[in-house]
């Protein structure tokens, strides 16, 4: 399993000033940027599309982890893919084709990810986990940023690390949601390797929030 990785989400920047924000992000040593893209469908927000995805490309190495909150998600693949999305995470509960969605995702060259929300069990990945590169629990209700971490969401990340142990399986866990300086420890400690965190890198000293996090993880 790769090291533990921060993943700023990009819905919590300052989108007048997208190029700045990654760049900040860069500068500041994170490992992913994470864009949330949402269509006021399976979700109430509407965030951003692919037209951001593929104008912030060209201004970051970052690797572009690209959250799809959106109803029928195999139709968005190739759009994300061609933009320069690098993971593509669908959700579970969004299609009815989980498995031939991901192996579009796989098809397009991107490494595909699948996210369960607080309320849907690990039971409706299992049939897919030898699929993904990444499994994303998100521990918050997806839609907004600046919530409350759902401290129960880390059963799942436990339940995963047992099923990759006893099935051979590779993949990262990336949690989502609520995570700052108390929390990402929480989930560390429960299992998960990626931590997707918005409000709290944007609302403070962006770098000296990610050397914080950092610590955090290597305490």
């Amino acid at each position: 399993m790769s090291h533990y990785k921060i993943a700023p989400s990009i819905l919590a920047s300052d989108y007048a000033n997208f190029e700045r924000e990654i760049k900040r992000l860069e500068e500041a040593g994170a490992d992913y940027a994470h864009i949330d893209i949402m269509d006021g469908h399976f979700v109430p927000n509407i965030s951003f599309g692919a037209g951001v995805v593929a104008a912030l490309r060209p201004h970051s190495k970052l690797v572009f982890d690209c959250h799809l909150m959106v109803s029928n998600p195999e139709q968005h693949i190739e759009e994300f893919a061609r933009a320069g999305a690098d993971i593509i995470s669908i959700h579970v509960e969004a299609t009815p084709h989980i498995h031939g969605a991901l192996q579009k995702i796989r098809a397009t060259g991107v490494k595909p990810a699948v996210v369960l929300n607080p309320g849907t069990s690990i039971e409706s990945i299992k049939p897919v986990l030898h699929l993904v590169d990444q499994v994303l629990v998100m521990t918050v209700n997806p839609g907004f940023g600046g919530q409350a971490f759902l401290p129960e969401t880390m059963d799942k990340v436990r339940e995963l690390v047992n099923l990759q142990k006893q099935n051979q399986l590779d993949f990262d866990i990336e949690v989502d949601g609520g995570i700052d300086d108390h929390t990402i420890a929480v989930a560390k400690e429960a299992g998960a390797t990626i931590f997707v965190a918005g409000s709290y890198v944007f609302k403070g000293d962006v770098a000296e929030r990610i050397q914080l996090l950092r610590e955090k993880l290597h305490d």
